[in-house]
C-alpha cells in the first residue's frame, strides 16, 4: 500500500554514525608528535596464520610522552610485530629489547606533517564516500516505493539533511585533526 511506506531512518543514521566512528578511529591512529597507544590500533600482525590486532599479541603502553612500548607475550611473534610496525606507514623505527619493542616518537618535521594531513584527508574522503553510499541506499528505497511525489520529496529531503549533517561532521573532524597535526 502507498501509505504504509516508512523509511528506516534509524538504520541510515546508525550506518552514517558508523562511518564517522570509523573516521575517528582512523584519526586516532595518525600521530601528531605525541605518543598514543591508539596509534597502533590499525596495525595488524600476522600471528598464528591470521591478521591480528597488535593489542591482542602484546601490551601497548605509553611510559613517557615520546615513547610507546609493546610488550609481546609470545617470543616467537616479536619479529612479526616489529615487521608489522615497520610496514605500517607510521614512520616509526622500532627498537628491540627482548620481548619489548620500544617505539620512540620523533618530532614531526614540516614535510611529514603535510603528508599526515594528506592521509587525514584521504581518511575523511573515505568516510564521506561511506556516508554518500548510505544516502544512495536510502534514496533507492525511496525511489522504489509506491508513494506520492510530495511524500517522496519529504523523505528525500530528510535523507539529504541527515547526509549533510554527517558530511559537515566529517569536515569539522578533518579540520580539527589537520590543525592538531600542523601544531608545532
Amino acid at each position: 500500500m502507498a501509505d504504509e511506506f516508512e523509511l528506516d531512518t534509524d538504520d541510515l543514521q546508525r550506518r552514517m554514525d558508523g562511518a564517522l566512528a570509523n573516521l575517528r578511529t582512523e584519526f586516532a591512529s595518525l600521530r601528531t608528535g605525541r605518543a598514543s597507544a591508539s596509534m597502533l590500533e590499525p596495525v595488524m600482525v600476522d600471528a598464528y596464520g591470521a591478521p591480528t590486532p597488535i593489542n591482542q599479541v602484546g601490551t601497548v603502553n605509553v611510559p613517557e610522552p615520546r615513547m610507546v612500548t609493546v610488550n609481546v607475550w609470545d617470543k616467537s611473534l616479536v619479529g612479526k610485530v616489529e615487521k608489522a610496525i615497520r610496514e605500517s606507514g607510521l614512520g616509526i623505527n622500532p627498537q628491540l629489547n627482548g620481548t619489548i619493542i620500544m617505539l620512540p616518537i620523533p618530532e614531526l618535521n614540516e614535510e611529514r606533517r603535510r603528508d599526515l594531513t594528506k592521509v587525514a584527508g584521504q581518511y575523511a574522503e573515505s568516510a564521506r564516500v561511506g556516508i554518500r553510499n548510505v544516502r544512495r541506499d536510502g534514496m533507492e528505497k525511496i525511489k522504489k516505493a509506491d508513494i506520492p511525489d510530495d511524500e517522496r520529496k519529504m523523505w528525500e529531503d530528510e535523507v539529504q539533511t541527515m547526509t549533510d549533517a554527517h558530511i559537515k561532521a566529517v569536515d569539522d573532524a578533518l579540520e580539527t585533526k589537520q590543525a592538531e597535526i600542523m601544531q608545532v
